[in-house]
């Protein structure tokens, strides 16, 4: 993505106007100095445990228990059957402010006046939280020049993804959001319950620090999204279509090349996938964060590109292209691959899990024909697969630091009418809104969007994301709940284990610039459009061009977790 050139002097509004918006670490060291200071583009690593500031766990008692207990977040639990809802916030605190928060929209936005808004605002108690709603497609980086200019209303969302566009998210955060330390250290739970019963991890994931050098700059600048866990992609095969030609699921790396020349028939329009790139690392034993591992042999830190796996991964997606087993029109990157799968073109697509209980859902819809369901755990040449699972958050709500300490509080208030989880009566209106206008109950006793609902509720982000629920489960079609549930079970023991877990690290630019770099050069290999003999010339070019930089920042940061 690209950073808007020269903003133009807008005004507060004017801005909004132009966009389109408003239209149809380990404990006891909270701080990893990884730099001497926050600069734009030199990075920043930033513990997420082991701080005395966060909000106290008080745990509050779930008003309806799910049918199928896990052990979350990575094996969450969940519900088979649609709960009465029962009331999270009964003594609801009144609030008479007014604010704006920026979020991002993908679609229409919904008209200001239709009745989800004011009976939301109603139920939490009569605070107005009005939505500037931004195009979801271009907001990573239009959220930068609102952020310089202070044009977003007293507060932003931003998920995760986003963060990449600003030149230091760091320095971005601690200079333009609101401190909230003070307010949510300590025992919250008289006013805030709710909050207070929020997933630790999840708050700190919500710190940043003014001075890398200084652990007591560290603060609470965000206010988390949903905290969640587990595997969140996969490889979704059209298992009906395997049923009929007698193809078996794939148990290895291997299995899965023979089913893939088993399908695809290139003449005929017929090929084993639309794409196969970002997941598949982890088939090939490649982990890491930015693809970097602590060597324990070597005492090192290295890049999977300087591991012999990773040459058997580029000749594995290079066997793909070369035997037109994938998607001829690929490397044009505008292929609907789901639709694609869909018409029965495309056995394989990497994805979002997610998308596994949508086709199911339009299967029973009658929209979409067949079945589809995730690849087990792979992996090359006999090694055990390894399974990416990551216990996080989506991303964040900031706050303007030029609200009052009151305000702030009025806010929280919502936030706290928010975090209601599944099975409230909160959360039934915030997920679907208004019963008779946005939907009904079905047959089976689960709600269901009528047209407006799907427009209004449904689709946009609105306040669905304002913060975390106090649980996340497993939730919609009860064959699909226990279906995902026993697959979550199934791969426990495959978890790939995770260097830096509790820390954030934010490369420098320098490293995320070689690493855009050296992703086109192996898509060039994977596509034909060079030959996999360059690979050690890239891997020189990488290093030489911001790789050891990403070295010897990843050296440093693991060595202040781990003592080594």
């Amino acid at each position: 993505m690209t950073t808007p050139s020269e903003p133009a002097p807008f005004k507060r509004r004017s801005l909004f106007k132009a966009a389109g918006l408003g239209a149809a670490g380990a404990a006891g060291l909270p701080i990893i100095a990884a730099c001497s200071d926050i600069e734009s583009g030199g990075g920043s690593t930033q513990a997420t445990e082991g701080f005395d500031f966060l909000p106290e766990h008080v745990d509050w008692p779930l008003p309806v228990q799910p049918d199928l207990v896990g052990e979350p977040p990575n094996h969450p639990s969940g519900f088979t059957s649609y709960p009465e809802p029962v009331q999270a916030v009964t003594d609801v605190p009144a609030g008479s402010g007014a604010y704006e928060l920026t979020v991002p929209c993908w679609g229409p936005a919904p008209a200001k006046d239709d009745p989800y808004f004011a009976a939301v605002y109603e139920a939490w108690g009569g605070t107005k939280l009005e939505l500037r709603q931004g195009d979801g497609m271009t907001f990573a980086d239009t959220a930068v020049q609102w952020v310089k200019a202070d044009e977003y209303g007293d507060g932003i969302q931003l998920f995760n993804y986003m963060t990449g566009s600003f030149g230091s998210f760091q320095e971005t955060v601690v200079n333009s959001f609101y401190d909230l330390t003070e307010i949510l250290k300590g025992d919250i739970s008289g006013r805030w319950p709710l909050l207070a019963a929020v997933p630790t991890p999840a708050w700190g994931l919500a710190v940043w620090s003014k001075d890398p050098d200084d652990p007591d700059t560290a603060g609470i600048y965000g206010i988390p999204m949903s905290y969640s866990g587990g595997q969140g992609n996969g490889v979704l095969a059209r298992t009906d279509l395997m049923e009929a030609a007698g193809i078996a699921m794939p148990t290895t790396v291997e299995e899965l090349l023979e089913a893939a020349r088993a399908w695809s028939d290139d003449a005929n329009g017929k090929w084993a996938f639309a794409q196969l790139d970002w997941f598949i690392g982890q088939w090939f034993g490649l982990g890491g964060t930015d693809g970097w591992n602590w060597d324990a042999d070597e005492k090192k830190m290295v890049n999977n590109i300087e591991r012999p796996e990773f040459t058997e991964m580029m000749e594995f997606r290079r066997t793909l292209w070369d035997e037109k087993l994938i998607h001829p029109d690929v490397p044009t990157g505008t292929l609907d691959a789901a639709a694609l799968q869909e018409a029965g073109q495309i056995l394989f697509t990497q994805d979002n899990l997610v998308r596994w209980n949508d086709y199911n859902i339009k299967v029973k819809k009658g929209e979409v024909e067949g079945a589809v369901a995730p690849l087990p755990p792979l992996a090359a040449k006999g090694r055990t697969p390894t399974v990416a699972m990551a216990a996080g958050i989506g991303g964040w709500t900031f706050l303007n630091k030029s609200l009052s300490k009151e305000q702030v509080e009025e806010i929280l208030d919502i936030v706290n009418w928010c975090a209601a989880p599944y099975g409230t009566t909160e959360y039934q209106l915030l997920q679907y809104g208004v019963e008779g206008e946005h939907f009904t109950i079905g047959d089976d006793g689960t709600p269901v969007f009528t047209t407006l609902g799907s427009e209004v509720v449904q689709g946009p982000v609105h306040y669905k994301a304002l913060g975390s629920q106090v649980e996340t489960f497993l939730t919609g079609d009860p064959d699909m709940v226990a279906a995902r549930f026993e697959y979550d079970a199934s791969i426990q023991d495959y978890a790939m284990e995770n260097a830096f877990e509790g820390v954030r690290v934010e490369a420098p630019a320098e490293a995320k610039a070689a690493g855009q770099t050296l992703w086109d050069q192996q898509q060039d290999i994977a596509f034909g459009r060079a030959e996999l003999s360059s690979i050690p010339d890239m891997v020189e070019t990488y290093l030489n061009n911001g790789g050891e930089t990403a070295r010897q920042y990843y050296t440093d940061a693991y060595k202040a977790v781990h003592g080594e």
